[in-house]
C-alpha cells in the first residue's frame, strides 16, 4: 500500500520534471530550433491546434525557421499565433510559407528570459511540493484508518521527502543549464 502510494508520487513528480523540460524547449536561446514553435497553439477552424500538426517546421540555417503549412488557407492564422506568442519573432509570409528569422538576443532580453526560466523552475518546485502534500495526506488517511502503523507512516514520509528532494534538485539542474544556455553569447 505504501509502495503504491510512493510509486504514484514518483510518477507525478517525473511528469512535473518532463513538463518543465518541454516548457524550456519553447524558450528562445538565439539558435533556431523547431521546438520553439511546434507547441504554439493556432486557431484552426475554431479549435486551438499545435503548430506541428498544421505545418512542417524546418531549420535550413542556424538562425532561420521555416514553417510550411499543409493547408495554405491557415497561413494567416499561423502568422497571428506567432505574433501573439511571447517569442518576440516577426514572421515573413510569402503566401506559401512563413520564414522566422531568429535575431540575436540582446543582453536585456537574455536577462528577461533568465528570469522567466527562474519563475518556471519555481513553478515546477511548487508542483512537486503539491504532489508531496497530496501524498502525505493520503498516507495520513491510511494511518487514521489503521491500515499502516505510525512507524510505517514516518518511514514513508522520509522516503517521500527523499523523492521530493531528488526531483527538486533535477529541476534546479535543468533550470541552471537553460539559464547558462540563454546567457551564453
Amino acid at each position: 500500500m505504501i509502495a503504491e502510494t510512493l510509486k504514484e508520487a514518483e510518477t507525478r513528480m517525473k511528469k512535473a520534471v518532463e513538463a518543465l523540460r518541454e516548457d524550456f524547449m519553447a524558450i528562445r536561446t538565439g539558435r533556431a530550433s523547431p521546438a520553439l514553435v511546434e507547441r504554439l497553439r493556432v486557431d484552426y477552424y475554431g479549435a486551438p491546434t499545435p503548430l506541428n500538426q498544421l505545418a512542417a517546421i524546418s531549420t535550413p540555417e542556424p538562425r532561420l525557421l521555416v514553417v510550411r503549412p499543409w493547408d495554405p488557407s491557415v497561413i494567416g492564422e499561423i502568422e497571428k499565433a506567432i505574433l501573439k506568442s511571447e517569442l518576440g519573432l516577426t514572421p515573413n509570409n510569402d503566401g506559401v510559407l512563413i520564414r522566422l528569422p531568429i535575431p540575436r538576443l540582446t543582453q536585456e532580453r537574455r536577462r528577461e528570459l533568465s528570469k522567466v526560466v527562474g519563475r518556471r523552475v519555481e513553478e515546477g518546485h511548487i508542483a512537486v511540493r503539491n504532489v508531496r502534500r497530496d501524498i502525505q495526506e493520503d498516507l495520513r488517511a491510511l494511518e487514521k484508518e489503521k491500515l499502516i502503523t505510525e512507524d510505517e507512516l514516518h518511514d514513508a514520509r522520509e522516503k517521500l521527502q527523499d523523492l521530493h528532494d531528488k526531483y527538486v534538485a533535477q529541476m534546479g539542474e535543468i533550470g541552471q543549464a537553460k539559464q547558462q544556455e540563454i546567457l551564453e553569447i
